[in-house]
């Protein structure tokens, strides 16, 4: 007869006090109006929290270019604000203010421009075995200006995000990669892309060296908070995480063949 034990081990992870998550993605997709917009407002948790706390009560607005001011409202007590008049425009400025908690938070961004899917290629040898599906959606770079992209790539099990740049493949088609050991005929891929600014493009690349499967290797750079490009106008030190992001958009749908 054999036993075993295990001994439980308690980790004392320290608490830092909850700094404000702003979660404000504006998104103009193709062949929308692009009236309705979402905020979201979380609260940071301690590592093995489950949930997620709302911050509730915050007065947001979006202010373009021409002063006008678009108000984001509430709904219950979920810390998601929403307003149903807004008013994209292309390489328009627009600032973001939050007040929560007598805090006052703020961010400027420019909404760019995407251009959209052109075709996709399936190959159903790749990978390491030889048995991986790839897919690569491809489009064409615009040549006459510097852009950045955003894409996700979305099944029923799985969300992989990239971002590219066109700093050596300017004015010429170019492709996102996708991969997955599970994709099978038949599966349903979304593929989300979004125009952004090079402030965006240098925060995601950070955020998912950090956070993807090839991170944290010796010459990696050293995971760090990534600090956004929104600020507390009251309390500097009070810094909050997220970001203020405003994008064109476009939605292909691709199933697996």
């Amino acid at each position: 007869m054999f036993s075993s034990c295990e001994d439980v081990i308690d980790v004392d992870v320290p608490n830092a006090p909850p700094r404000l998550v702003i979660d404000a993605s504006i998104n103009w997709f193709k062949g929308t109006l692009g009236n309705e917009q979402v905020i979201k407002l979380t609260l940071s948790a301690p590592y093995f929290n489950e949930n997620v706390p709302p911050a509730n009560d915050a007065i947001v607005t979006i202010t373009n270019s021409d002063n006008q001011v678009f108000s984001f409202l509430e709904i219950d007590d979920t810390g998601t604000y929403t307003n149903n008049n807004f008013i994209p425009e292309i390489d328009a400025s627009y600032t973001l203010s939050v007040t929560y908690n007598n805090e006052v938070y703020s961010a400027t961004e420019t909404l760019k421009s995407v251009t959209s899917v052109d075709t996709i290629e399936q190959k159903d040898d790749g990978g390491f075995s030889g048995e991986e599906i790839e897919i690569k959606a491809f489009y064409t770079d615009p040549g006459n200006e510097e852009n950045f992209y955003f894409y996700q790539f979305k099944t029923d099990t799985d969300t992989s995000s990239e971002v590219y740049d066109d700093e050596f493949t300017n004015g010429n088609q170019i492709f996102a990669f996708y991969s997955n050991e599970d994709l099978e005929a038949g599966d349903e891929l979304t593929i989300l892309n979004y125009g952004i600014s090079e402030r965006f493009y240098k925060f995601m690349f950070i955020l998912l060296q950090q956070s993807g499967d090839d991170s944290g290797g010796p010459f990696e750079t050293q995971p760090a908070t990534v600090r956004g490009n929104c600020i507390n106008e009251t309390n500097p030190d009070n810094f909050p995480f997220g970001y203020f992001r405003l994008s064109e958009a476009d939605i292909t749908t691709y199933t697996i063949q």
